[in-house]
C-alpha cells in the first residue's frame, strides 16, 4: 500500500477529477449548440407540415377527387380485399425466401468463377460473363414471360409446367446476376495484398478465397445486398402473370369483380410496410460500417 507525500498528492488528483468544473466557455458553446439543434428541428417540422398541408389541399381540391376517392380509396372494399390480399401474401414471402436462398447462392458461384485466375479458366470467365450480361439486360416482365409460356410449350418430359415454380425460376435466373455482380464487386475490393499474404503462408488459392477473400467481400456487401433482397420482395408480385395467386392477384381478382381499385392500393400498402424496414435497416448498417470505416476500426 502507497503511503507518505507520493499518496497524498495521489488523492489530491483524484478529488480534483471530481471536483471537474467544464468552463464558462463550453458551457456557453454547448448551449448555443442545443439552441441551433431545437432551431433546426423546428424549421424543418414546419417546412414538413407546410408541405405536407400544400400536397394535401392541392388534391383534395382538384376536380376528380371525389371519384378518385371513390375509386381507390373505398373503406368498405379496403376492409374487404385485406383479408385475402394478407393470404396471397404468403405465397410472395415464400417466394422471397425460397428465391432468395438461392439467388444468394448462384449469384455467389457467378461472382467465383468471374474472378478466377489463369489461361485455363477462360472457358468459364467467359460463359459466367455471358450469362451475367444476358441477364442484367433482359427485362424481368420478358423472363418471366418466357419462362411461364415457353417452358410448357417445349412439352419437356419432367419438367414442371407450374407457374409458381417458373415464375421463381425467372426471379432467380435474372436476380442472380445482378447479385453476382454485388459479390464480384465485394471481392474486388479487398486488397490484393490480403491474398498474396495468405499465400505466403502456404495457402492454396482456393483457401485464400475462402478464408480470406470472402469474408471480408461478402460483409462489406451486406447492405446492397438487403436492398436486392427488397427488390426482389416487390417483383415476386410479378408471378401473378402466370395465375399465381398472391397479394397482387387477389387485389386483382377483387378489384375486376368490384370494379373498384381500392385493393391495389391495399396491395401497394402491404408491400411497403414490408420493404420499409428492410430499407431503413440498409440505410442504418450502411452508416455503422462508414463510421466505422472513418474510425479506422474494422468493416
Amino acid at each position: 500500500m502507497t503511503t507518505g507525500p507520493a499518496a497524498v498528492t495521489k488523492d489530491k488528483a483524484g478529488d480534483g477529477d471530481d471536483d471537474y468544473r467544464p468552463s464558462g466557455r463550453r458551457l456557453a458553446h454547448e448551449a448555443y449548440r442545443r439552441g441551433r439543434a431545437r432551431r433546426s428541428a423546428l424549421i424543418a417540422g414546419a417546412s414538413t407540415l407546410a408541405t405536407a398541408v400544400v400536397l394535401y389541399l392541392l388534391v383534395v381540391n382538384s376536380p376528380g377527387w371525389k371519384v378518385t376517392r371513390k375509386t381507390f380509396f373505398n373503406l368498405d372494399y379496403a376492409r374487404q380485399a385485406l383479408p385475402e390480399v394478407l393470404k396471397g401474401l404468403r405465397l410472395n414471402l415464400e417466394l422471397m425466401l425460397g428465391c432468395g436462398a438461392l439467388i444468394l447462392v448462384f449469384g455467389l458461384l457467378l461472382a467465383v468463377l468471374r474472378t478466377l485466375r489463369g489461361p485455363v479458366f477462360l472457358p468459364v470467365r467467359l460463359l459466367a460473363t455471358a450469362y451475367v450480361d444476358f441477364f442484367l439486360g433482359l427485362p424481368m416482365i420478358i423472363c418471366l414471360l418466357v419462362m411461364i409460356t415457353g417452358v410448357p410449350a417445349l412439352r419437356l418430359t419432367g419438367v414442371t409446367t407450374d407457374p409458381l415454380l417458373l415464375g421463381g425460376a425467372a426471379l432467380v435466373l435474372t436476380y442472380s446476376a445482378y447479385v453476382s455482380e454485388v459479390f464480384r464487386s465485394g471481392i474486388e475490393s479487398v486488397h490484393p495484398s490480403q491474398r498474396a499474404a495468405a499465400r505466403s503462408l502456404g495457402l492454396t488459392n482456393a483457401q485464400a478465397m475462402r478464408y480470406v477473400v470472402l469474408p471480408q467481400a461478402v460483409l462489406r456487401v451486406v447492405p446492397p445486398l438487403i436492398n436486392n433482397l427488397v427488390s426482389l420482395q416487390k417483383d415476386t408480385g410479378l408471378v401473378s402473370i402466370g395465375g399465381a395467386i398472391d397479394a397482387v392477384y387477389a387485389a386483382k381478382i377483387i378489384a375486376y369483380r368490384s370494379f373498384n381499385y381500392t385493393p391495389y392500393i391495399v396491395a401497394g400498402l402491404v408491400f411497403i410496410v414490408l420493404t420499409v424496414p428492410l430499407t431503413r435497416f440498409a440505410d442504418w448498417l450502411t452508416a455503422r460500417m462508414n463510421r466505422r470505416q472513418v474510425q479506422g476500426g474494422a468493416v
